[in-house]
């Protein structure tokens, strides 16, 4: 070994390297964490502001012919649901949020029937209701982060993909002009 790799491999060193030994060991790992602490729709939300959405309770299940969905919903937004918003005409509070997660459908071939399931996760949609940032689209703000399998991490959506997105906080603002007097929430609670 040469002497500057000797010198470099002293205890010494040891905390300055290990930081950069364990990055190297759990990269995927690391990298995927991290992109879901950094990733944000430019001039948008951040994945950051929904934290804790993979614990949220659940609201509804959508199922289309290209993804399945579950839709899940922060306290705040449960509490407006069981309280009867939109449906008692009143808006949903400011600080209310919703995640729609998105997984490419297939099929449980061992179980009866052949059920429709959650395959590889395709994207993730964020609402939040908050009246004084979002006054111009109704008091939310959108966002739409698209899964990348290959890399394991999040990147925001674009006008590419499907629906399309544009680059601000108002992405989903047009669709959802069609429940405007649900105070542009198409999710329902039902009973349970």
């Amino acid at each position: 070994m040469s002497r500057i790799v000797k010198s470099i491999l002293t205890w010494k060193s040891l905390p300055i390297l290990l930081p950069s030994i364990v990055l190297l060991g759990l990269g995927p790992i690391a990298l995927a964490k991290l992109n879901k602490d950094t990733v944000a729709v430019p001039g948008g939300l951040a994945f950051s502001e929904f934290k804790g959405y993979e614990q949220w309770e659940f609201i509804s299940l959508s199922h289309g012919e290209k993804v399945v969905a579950a839709i899940v919903g922060n306290p705040a937004m449960i509490e407006a649901f069981k309280s009867g918003i939109p449906a008692n005409g009143k808006q949903f509070p400011d600080g209310a949020k919703m995640a729609k997660i998105h997984w490419l459908p297939t099929k449980m071939e061992d179980a009866p029937g052949q059920p429709t399931v959650p395959g590889t996760l395709h994207d993730v949609d964020f609402m939040v209701k908050d009246s004084k940032r979002f006054a111009d689209s109704g008091g939310w703000g959108y966002a739409q982060f698209e899964y990348d399998q290959t890399k394991d991490e999040f990147r925001p959506g674009t006008v590419n993909d499907i629906p399309p997105q544009e680059n601000d906080a108002k992405c989903g603002f047009a669709c959802h002009t069609l429940v405007e007097s649900k105070d542009y929430v198409f999710t329902s609670y039902q009973k349970r």
